[in-house]
C-alpha cells in the first residue's frame, strides 16, 4: 500500500507541472512506468528490476545507472545518455531509442526486439546473448562490441559499423546488412544465412565455420576474409574476382564451379 502511494505521488510529480521528479523517489518506488522524465538527471540510479515501461525518458541522463532486469518496453529513449549503465537482462522491446548513447554499457542478455535503435552509439558494449530480433539498427555504432551469441535475426543493419566486433556464434539470419562494416570482425560460427550483405565490408574478418547459405554478397569486399569451413552454399551475387581475395580450406562449401585458395599464416595474422 505504501509503495503504491509513493508511486502514485511520483507519477503526479513526473507528469504534472509541479517540477522534476526526484531520483530518490524513483528509487523508493522501484521505477516510474508511463512517467514523463524528459531531460531528467538520474545519474547513478540503482534499482533492480526497475519499472520504466512506457516512460518518456528523452534526453534524460542515466549515465552510470545500475538497472539490471529493468523494464523499458515501449519507452521513449531518444538521445538518452546511458553510457556505462548496467542493463543486464533489461527489456527494451518496442522502445524508441534513436541516437541513444549506450557506449560501454553492460547489456548481457538484454532484449531489444522490434526496437528503433537507428544511429545509436553502442561502441564497446557487452551485449552477449542479447536479442535484437527484428530491430531497426540502421547506422548503429557497434564497433569493438562483444555480441557473442546475440540474436540479430531479421534486423535492419544498413550502414552499421560493426568493425572488430566479437560476434562468435551470433545469429544474423535474414538480416538486412547492405554497406555494413564488418572489417576485422570475429564471426566464427555465426549464422548469416539469407542475409542481404550487398557491398558489405568483410576485410580481414574471420568467418570460420560460419553459415552464409543463401546470403546475398553482391559487391561485398572479401579481402583476406577467412572462410575456412564456412558454408557458402547457394550464395547469391558472389564473383570469382571477389572470392579470389578471400581464403578458405577443404571444408569450405562453395557454389558449384567456384574455388578458393587456402588460407596462409599471412591471412590469419592480426592486422
Amino acid at each position: 500500500m505504501i509503495r503504491g502511494m509513493v508511486l502514485a505521488s511520483l507519477i503526479v510529480l513526473a507528469t504534472g507541472a509541479a517540477g522534476a521528479a526526484s531520483s530518490q523517489k524513483i528509487q523508493e518506488a522501484g521505477g516510474c512506468p508511463d512517467c514523463r522524465l524528459v531531460l531528467e538527471s538520474l545519474r547513478d540510479l540503482r534499482i533492480e528490476n526497475a519499472k520504466f515501461k512506457g516512460a518518456n525518458l528523452r534526453e534524460a541522463d542515466l549515465k552510470g545507472a545500475v538497472l539490471p532486469g529493468a523494464d523499458f518496453a515501449g519507452a521513449s529513449l531518444q538521445r538518452t545518455e546511458m553510457e556505462k549503465t548496467d542493463l543486464t537482462g533489461a527489456s527494451f522491446n518496442k522502445a524508441s531509442m534513436r541516437d541513444v548513447d549506450l557506449e560501454k554499457a553492460m547489456l548481457r542478455g538484454a532484449s531489444f526486439r522490434d526496437a528503433d535503435l537507428r544511429d545509436a552509439d553502442l561502441e564497446t558494449v557487452d551485449a552477449s546473448e542479447a536479442s535484437f530480433e527484428n530491430a531497426d539498427l540502421r547506422g548503429i555504432l557497434l564497433r569493438r562490441a562483444m555480441i557473442v551469441g546475440a540474436d540479430f535475426s531479421g534486423t535492419q543493419l544498413g550502414n552499421a559499423d560493426l568493425e572488430r566486433v566479437d560476434a562468435r556464434g551470433a545469429n544474423f539470419s535474414d538480416a538486412t546488412m547492405e554497406l555494413v562494416d564488418l572489417d576485422r570482425a570475429d564471426l566464427r560460427g555465426a549464422d548469416l544465412s539469407g542475409a542481404h550483405m550487398e557491398a558489405a565490408r568483410l576485410s580481414s574478418a574471420n568467418l570460420t565455420g560460419a553459415n552464409l547459405s543463401g546470403a546475398m554478397l553482391e559487391g561485398a569486399l572479401l579481402r583476406r576474409t577467412n572462410l575456412s569451413g564456412a558454408d557458402l552454399s547457394d550464395v547469391r551475387g558472389l564473383s570469382e574476382d571477389g572470392l579470389a581475395r578471400a581464403c578458405g580450406d577443404a571444408a569450405t562449401k562453395l557454389p558449384r564451379g567456384y574455388t578458393i585458395r587456402p588460407c596462409t599464416a599471412d591471412d590469419t595474422a592480426p592486422d
